[in-house]
């Protein structure tokens, strides 16, 4: 999998949460990691399909906590329950991660159109990409950790 399918994502999760919980967050990357399992790690995970010049999904996975946390700081109040407000948060917040990172896929040559997202609730959840390779990148914030697992690939024919 290229970098520039990569990289994009990174630079709009660390954009936004920043943006979203109005403060600088410190984030670290871990090392990138190609995913063997077809199974979600992560208790809630926002899944959106991407197509156009690259095909596939792209997730963001995280603990009930983590997310929790993010909506706590995005309104600026204790969230003490996962609820259908946070699950609507949470699924946005990966839909507008998408959605600026598809912006740097189009400006490397990909124009991309995205799926609406898909919530998961729960680990273990299978999901299957197929013959696209999943690369995983583990993110360590204040907040909590995300995973950001991207299976993009070339769609030879677009255009």
């Amino acid at each position: 999998m290229k970098a520039e399918f990569i990289n994009p994502f990174i630079v709009a999760t660390t954009e936004v949460l920043s943006q979203e919980t109005g403060r600088q967050l410190k984030i670290s990357k871990g090392p990138l990691a190609v995913l063997e399992s077809s199974y979600t790690s992560m208790d809630v995970t926002v899944m959106i399909g991407v197509t156009g010049a690259i095909l596939g999904i792209v997730m963001y996975g995280m603990s009930e906590r983590t997310a929790k946390n993010i909506v706590s700081a995005m309104l600026g109040q204790p969230v003490p329950i996962m609820d259908r407000m946070v699950e609507s948060a949470i699924a946005e917040m990966g839909n507008v991660i998408t959605g600026i990172a598809s912006r740097g896929l189009e400006k490397a040559g990909y124009p991309s159109t995205l799926a609406p997202p898909t919530l998961i609730v729960g680990r273990g959840v299978m999901i299957s990409t197929i013959n696209i390779t999943r690369i995983q990148i583990p993110l360590q914030t204040e907040i909590g950790d995300m995973e950001i697992s991207v299976a993009l690939k070339e769609f030879k024919s677009y255009g």
